[in-house]
């Protein structure tokens, strides 16, 4: 409609604009496609139960063919695209995820790809690309990808050989259009030639090679020798870049090229020996043959010697200094070298375009090679980062597991100098350690260690190493994230609406095959509005009759980690830190339990917020934590049904809700520990005393609780 298409203009920011509706007419698509292919019918291009796929590849050929007004013959094959052989990755993941470019900057440096992009050619990278946008669900296909890769990073001296001879290839993918529009110059052509040289050896290479895929690659790596050969015989090594002025084609190659290129050689030559011997008749010793494209060729006589002119030159134009002349074996002879130079140049053209023609009768076997060059490429990249960045081959499992043992972010630990990223473990699966809940402070890495889990289960199903001491990945369906938001003002949306509809997408969409990264949801309202839509979308993930999709949520509500014992698939870890006075140091450490504290105070401390600030959140948070909802939480009764109808509670004694604290759960343990660490000697009686009081309070709160 044409609100949708405003709304995707004001979001993409570039033209667009809709296809007239004839575009899209069934029998209109199907003579198009049956044109373009040279078929009789749509099974032979795989089309026949996919009208969908029909109308939408035949009215792309047809604006296609309507705006280039050309041949589009390097389109030889239609790729069906079926989401049931590649992992689900929707917009919030392959931005959250960083996949390709970072969320800030746009940049790829930062990214997964900037990791694992060591191609050496502009067609392995745009492979790798893919791989990494369009993971793979088929266990066969996966371990295949792997084998490769493995066997290309246990034997480096011929990994390394491939990717040395794939440095100077040219983008054959690219080439085939600009052959095919006839845009190739000669020297595009010298690029192609060199490029082809280089494939013999790669091929050779890979003879010895013993993994399937790198098998098949070998059988379908045409070098395309001929080709290679006619290239390398007919054109200039350093061909000009003007196409219809000569210089293009060898000697050798066409035998008038070269009759006609010696009659222009001698040609000078001619005209040298006229010149010498005007001047020995005429006694005129600065008589010069010279050209220009106005007059031809013509003799320049000086005025000093205008007057030994003799009477058979003919007059072609008076200049202020000399006089210019011709005669008729000049004109003769002119006409026999000019002649033969046009033709000469028109030849080599003809000659060029025959080679041209001759590589676009080819591209069907050159776009084949390009897409072997590229699968190489990408491999061979995937080999050489899982070497330099000591990343392990995953095993994988179709049973839902996900056990990872010293796992890493692969482009944080690029980022940190000195090999100081501190590696986690992971352990989910679709029983009793379904659903992680994340507790811990802000800047301790909580994220980081989410977003790790998701990497390192998608590239595994690239077919990649992942960074780990070891990993058994289960083979999931879709990832999920949903990680920080922001406001999207051009759609009225606030930040909040953001990041409910996309957990409203997640809910909806995710399998109990899914993975889902979520980091703190119901932020962007109230506390108890947002601890409660938390509480419920872990209830609907967990129960297995709902969703059951392995989850990492990640949260600052500290009242969810009851739910390890309410639910029996529910397990609490907190990323742990240490209490160095008033000061914290983080650990980056993932530890079994859950956090008591969200050390907000010491995060804003050392983000520099001013001491007065500091002083007054830290009066505030003791009055809080004084009235604890922690203990309310415990006694709500779970859903397990799913049907929203959890067994009413008990009425709780009117508190002022503004007095409940989200800080702490407090044991006999904590107030010992408090009343430990208290310096007495610095202590004001009136500050003595409302440390009594406070201490006293707790153990109130906690007896009669």
């Amino acid at each position: 409609s044409g609100l949708d298409l405003d709304d995707l203009k004001n979001r993409l920011h570039m033209a667009i604009y809709s296809l007239e509706a004839w575009y899209f007419d069934d029998a209109l698509c199907r003579e198009t496609l049956q044109e373009h292919f040279k078929v009789a019918s749509l099974e032979g291009i795989g089309l026949s139960d996919c009208e969908c796929g029909m109308i939408a590849s035949g009215a792309l050929l047809k604006y296609l063919e309507e705006t280039q007004k050309n041949s589009l013959s390097h389109m030889s094959r239609l790729t069906r695209y079926a989401t049931g052989n590649y992992m689900v990755l929707d917009s919030a993941t392959r931005r959250n995820l960083e996949l390709v470019e970072t969320l800030r900057e746009k940049q790829k440096r930062g990214s997964l790809l900037w990791v694992l992009d060591k191609t050496k050619t502009a067609m392995g990278a745009r492979t790798l690309r893919k791989y990494v946008e369009q993971p793979l669900i088929d266990k066969k296909s996966i371990v295949k990808r792997l084998d490769a890769v493995a066997e290309l990073k246990d034997n480096a001296i011929c990994r390394e050989e491939i990717r040395e001879y794939l440095n100077p290839v040219y983008d054959l993918e690219r080439l085939v259009g600009k052959i095919t529009y006839q845009s190739a110059n000669p020297r595009d052509l010298i690029a192609f030639q060199s490029s082809l040289s280089m494939l013999p050896s790669v091929k050779c290479i890979l003879k010895d090679m013993e993994s399937d895929l790198l098998k098949e690659i070998y059988e379908e790596l045409d070098p395309l020798e001929e080709l290679c050969d006619l290239v390398g015989r007919a054109i200039q090594e350093e061909p000009p870049l003007a196409m219809k002025e000569g210089g293009i084609i060898k000697d050798g190659y066409n035998e008038e090229v070269d009759r006609l290129r010696k009659a222009k050689s001698e040609g000078k030559n001619w005209l040298a020996d006229l010149e010498t011997k005007e001047r020995e008749k005429t006694g005129i010793k600065n008589l010069k043959i010279k050209f220009n494209k106005v007059f031809g060729y013509y003799l320049d006589v000086t005025n000093s010697y205008k007057n030994l002119v003799p009477d058979h030159y003919i007059r072609k134009q008076t200049l202020a200094n000399s006089e210019r002349y011709t005669t008729e074996e000049l004109n003769q002879l002119a006409d026999t070298i000019l002649g033969s130079e046009d033709r000469l140049y028109a030849l080599e053209y003809e000659t060029y375009v025959m080679i041209r023609e001759t590589l676009a009768g080819e591209m069907e076997r050159i776009s084949r090679t390009a897409n072997v060059i590229a699968q190489i490429d990408a491999l061979a990249s995937l080999a050489y980062v899982a070497e330099r960045n000591h990343f392990v081959r995953p095993k994988l499992n179709v049973r839902g597991t996900i056990d990872i043992k010293d796992g890493r972010h692969p482009v944080v630990e690029q980022v940190i100098p000195n090999d100081m990223f501190i590696s986690n473990d992971t352990y989910l699966d679709n029983k009793k350690n379904r659903v992680a809940i994340i507790t811990g402070p802000n800047m301790a890495g909580k994220s980081t260690y989410m977003r790790q889990v998701a990497l390192i289960v998608l590239m595994a199903q690239i077919g990649s190493f992942v960074p780990a001491a070891k990993a058994n990945i289960g083979i999931v369906d879709r990832i999920f994230t949903r990680v920080g938001a922001s406001d999207d003002l051009a759609s009225g949306q606030s930040t909040f609406m953001v990041e409910m509809n996309e957990v409203a997408n997640i809910l909806r969409n995710a399998t109990s095959k899914s993975l889902l990264i979520l980091d703190e949801i119901g932020r962007g309202t109230s506390t108890f509005d947002g601890l409660s839509i938390a509480w419920a979308v872990i209830e609907h993930i967990s129960n297995r009759k709902l969703l059951g999709a392995k989850t990492l949520f990640a949260t600052h509500y500290h009242e969810l980690t009851e739910l390890e014992g309410k639910m029996n698939n529910v397990n609490n870890y907190c990323i742990a830190v240490k209490e160095c006075g008033d000061d914290i140091v983080f650990l980056r450490k993932i530890v079994k339990g859950g956090a008591d504290k969200s050390y907000g105070i010491q995060v804003a401390k050392l983000a520099g917020v001013p001491d007065m600030v500091i002083d007054r959140a830290k009066e505030i948070v003791e009055q809080l934590s004084d009235n604890d909802i922690t203990e309310k939480v415990q006694s709500i009764a779970i859903d397990n049904k799913g049907d929203g109808k959890a067994k009413k509670q008990p009425k709780y004694d009117e508190v002022d809700l503004a007095q409940m604290s989200l800080f702490d759960t407090v044991t006999d343990e904590d107030v010992l520990k408090e009343l430990m660490e208290i310096e007495v000697t610095t202590l004001t009686p009136l500050d003595a005393l409302n440390t009594l009081y406070r201490l006293q309070n707790k153990l109130k709160n906690r007896w009669n609780g």
